[in-house]
């Protein structure tokens, strides 16, 4: 009898024990969980991803307990850095967040053992939801550190509205952008044609380069190394750098929405969530405005019988957290945000494609349920390309943050002081056929000696 009551009062201390610890994790509005967040999805007045959030907030999020505090919407560059600078315990640095958007480059920065794997929390069978060239990118060895909640790929944006004008004076059209070699021949027309104005502007000359290469049956990148001694380099970079020093390209930084707004452009190759930022009007020198009518098209192709195209677009990450409601808060959200529903509402409205196949079929099955025109030339552009293009990711390698920054700035570098020379050149009266041949060869080699510093 004595041996029955000592196992009871053991069971019932063990069950006392095992009922507090259950109740110390369980998330529950009583026992609430606040995870922090980072992310680039718009910015703080116009942002589709915090429009969502809201929503989690009052219905899953008020149910269970969890609340997301969205602290920062920047830039991925901008994440990066304030992440590496909170893992490094730099001064005036911020705090961690919980969650955060980033490419996959951000665990080399930060350390994968700060991060959790969501596929201890994901099922498998919930795992199978995903498109599966999306979830790979995640994976870093066993572990899926990235989970996908967006990606995007690029398209050629155009405001028609100008770009008909100029076709109504010279008799180039629309048809005539569908590959590189045309687009560039359409831009050194129009610079002449405007008196000196950019045409376009190219926003990732990485991106330009790698599928170039592809097309030609190469590779950009080998053993973590730039290949511009490759010939199929040559073959991207003469027409590119024509078109730039004779003035068709843009060469500046900054983002191509805001040139479009004073007219400094009227075409730019970008990733299809630019659409959030497009103006739908453009402003003069004397401060008139005017409406305009912007369109999407297939990224163009750089030979007739080759077509690609980078798709592109962090993840959602989450801090490996100690307190295990927080990762359970995370879990959910992110299924939460991922399932069909809410992926589509965050991902049409920001001008990417949703990452569950089922989410995806029902996006392409009817375009025309996007209400906003312009949106809708995005996935109309971006369905072409389902069907006719090879999608690439970027590679990852060590250093490739790094080369990807350097290759930017150096091809504006080369191609703006190249430009410049050209016009004083000019100027002064010499022939600009065999001036711009001229620069056109040394930018090339310009460009592969600072790609060797």
């Amino acid at each position: 009898m004595k041996r029955i009551a000592i196992l009871l009062c053991f069971v019932i201390l063990i069950t006392c024990f095992s009922g507090c610890g259950q109740n110390s994790t369980a998330l529950s509005p009583e026992n609430p969980v606040i995870l922090t967040m980072w992310h680039v999805y718009g910015s703080q007045t116009k942002s589709p991803l915090n429009d969502v959030i809201n929503e989690f907030n009052r219905t899953v999020g008020k149910e269970k307990g969890i609340t997301i505090n969205v602290e920062s919407v920047t830039s991925s560059s901008a994440i990066d850095k304030a992440l590496s600078a909170s893992a490094n315990g730099e001064p005036g640095a911020n705090t961690m967040p919980d969650l955060f958007s980033a490419y996959p480059r951000v665990v080399e920065l930060i350390g994968k053992e700060r991060l959790l794997s969501w596929n201890d929390y994901f099922s498998e069978k919930e795992l199978l939801l995903f498109q599966k060239d999306f979830l790979s990118e995640g994976y870093f060895g066993e572990e899926l550190l990235m989970l996908p909640v967006a990606k995007s790929a690029e398209t050629f944006y155009l405001n028609k509205t100008l770009f008909d004008r100029f076709s109504t004076a010279t008799g180039v059209s629309v048809e005539s952008l569908n590959t590189f070699d045309r687009v560039f021949d359409v831009a050194q027309k129009y610079y002449d044609w405007s008196n000196g104005q950019h045409f376009m502007q190219i926003n990732d000359y990485y991106n330009y380069a790698y599928v170039g290469m592809k097309a030609y049956n190469s590779e950009l990148i080998r053993n973590g190394r730039l290949r511009l001694d490759d010939d199929a380099f040559k073959m991207i970079w003469f027409p590119l750098a024509k078109t730039a020093i004779h003035g068709g390209i843009c060469l500046e930084d900054g983002y191509a929405a805001a040139r479009w707004k004073t007219i400094e452009i009227i075409a730019n190759t970008g990733s299809t969530a630019d659409v959030l930022y497009q103006p739908d009007e453009v402003i003069y020198s004397d401060n008139t405005t005017e409406a305009i009518e912007a369109i999407a098209l297939p990224y163009p192709t750089f030979t007739h019988d080759t077509a690609g195209v980078i798709y592109r677009g962090g993840g959602l990450f989450a801090v490996n957290n100690s307190d295990e409601r927080k990762n359970q808060a995370a879990y959910i959200f992110a299924k939460w945000l991922t399932e069909k529903e809410h992926n589509l509402d965050f991902v049409t409205n920001a001008g990417y494609l949703p990452v569950t196949t089922e989410a995806f079929d029902a996006l392409f099955k009817d375009i025309n349920t996007i209400e906003k025109e312009s949106y809708r030339s995005v996935y109309q552009a971006v369905d072409t390309m389902l069907e006719n293009y090879s999608f690439y990711a970027l590679p990852l390698y060590d250093g490739a943050s790094n080369i990807q920054h350097d290759f930017e700035k150096n091809v504006k570098a080369v191609l703006s002081s190249a430009h410049n020379q050209y016009v004083k050149r000019v100027a002064a009266g010499e022939d600009p056929t065999e001036v711009l041949n001229e620069l056109v060869e040394a930018s090339l080699a310009e460009l592969k000696a600072l790609s060797t510093e």
